[in-house]
């Protein structure tokens, strides 16, 4: 189904969110998966000083973002199992009461179905202020934001316990400073996570990002963390689903955290 016809149908019958067996499949708490969670050394060692070239950021499509984003793209990047493992991690990782922020954000966010009630306030960032209205699980409203003009976020120093980001860091042409903007806005002892698929729009994927293989997005994601300065050492952990009831093991979308914690 294209994006377009995607979003016309969502327009048209609402929110898939809402749809009880849709919903307890695409959370994890319906389903044959098992989550397991496995760490991943980091190992690369960075220099001093960021080593990048205004080329690794470069992107085939270097069109501005918002005509890209025009019509909202109300799908999943990520295959169910993968969406399952990623709402699992946040469950068991997000303390209850958190005041959350999700970057790079869309229709959905991910989080567990509780997490409205549980949790404090739960805002988020994207490009698409349409896409963002249909995201059932803010409490704390939104703001659409392209951090590729303007690295910054649309909010006040020490705000939130935990950001989000979700296979989107990718896209992301000025990294360091939009970690440094989420160090700005956590608290201290709060922190971030960055989970990444291997699905992407490669037209807006940054050109050293192509070039690399799983193990190498982490290593990457852990360098723009260390030259923005102000988190503790961080922490990988491959969070892949499993289906002990498939034929073809291995077929679904591998998912990878990164998670640091403001110091």
């Amino acid at each position: 189904m294209s994006y377009q016809w995607a979003s016309i149908n969502i327009f048209l019958e609402g929110n898939p969110r809402t749809r009880g067996v849709f919903v307890r499949r695409f959370t994890g708490d319906s389903t044959p998966y098992e989550f397991p969670v496995t760490p991943v050394r980091l190992v690369k060692e960075w220099p001093a000083e960021p080593p990048f070239q205004p080329e690794d950021f470069f992107r085939a499509d270097q069109i501005d973002d918002s005509s890209f984003y025009t019509v909202p793209k109300l799908v999943y990047h990520i295959d169910e199992p993968a969406v399952a493992a990623l709402t699992q991690y946040y469950r068991k990782n997000i303390p209850a009461k958190s005041d959350i922020l999700d970057i790079c954000s869309s229709w959905v966010s991910h989080y567990p179905m509780e997490f409205p009630k549980t949790m404090g306030k739960i805002c988020a960032t994207g490009m698409n202020g349409l896409e963002l209205g249909f995201n059932d699980q803010l409490t704390g409203g939104f703001q659409a934001k392209d951090l590729n003009v303007e690295a910054k976020l649309p909010y006040a120093d020490k705000s939130f316990d935990v950001v989000t980001c979700v296979v989107s860091i990718d896209y992301l042409i000025y990294p360091i400073e939009v970690m440094k903007e989420i160090h700005r806005v956590l608290r201290p002892g709060g922190k971030v996570i960055v989970s990444q698929s291997n699905r992407c729009f490669p037209s807006k994927a940054i050109a050293m990002w192509l070039k690399m293989n799983d193990r190498q997005h982490l290593e990457l994601i852990n360098g723009y963390f260390q030259y923005a300065g102000g988190f503790k050492p961080r922490k990988a952990f491959d969070v892949t689903a499993n289906d002990p009831t498939s034929y073809l093991p291995g077929r679904s979308d591998p998912m990878f955290i990164v998670e640091a914690v403001k110091a």
